[in-house]
């Protein structure tokens, strides 16, 4: 199998994961919290930001892939509280067009950083 690390600009601080790989025309997202890259500060106390941050994440990551949020075909969403499921989609109406891509959404226990998001995506590569 040929894939590829995407790469954002620097490197994940000691994680063992790639932000992005890419596999034949596919881009794998890995899990993207409300985080600044710039910054390296989390969005806390705004969920609508917070969903906002982990969304220009994963863009970030596929324009660096060489694609964008227009070819997503999955994407898959942790909450902390599934309470918050239509502020989330509120948001996510925002980023995603007229197909808007496959989607799971998942309450979770815990969150890394202790966020309450954290989106991950797959996308195509345009051809």
């Amino acid at each position: 199998m040929d894939k590829k690390a995407v790469n954002v600009g620097g490197s994940v601080s000691g994680a063992p994961y790639s932000p992005g790989i890419v596999t034949g025309n596919l881009v794998f997202v890995s899990g993207q919290v409300p985080m600044d890259p710039a910054t390296k500060e989390v969005v806390r106390n705004d969920f609508e930001g917070a969903v906002r941050q982990c969304i220009v994440n994963v863009e970030c990551v596929l324009k660096a892939a060489g694609t964008d949020l227009e070819h997503c075909v999955k994407v898959l969403v942790f909450l902390q509280d599934m309470d918050n499921f239509s502020r989330l989609n509120k948001v996510y109406n925002e980023y995603f067009g007229e197909v808007r891509p496959a989607r799971s959404c998942v309450q979770v226990a815990r969150l890394p950083l202790d966020v309450d998001v954290e989106i991950e995506a797959i996308a195509v590569l345009p051809s």
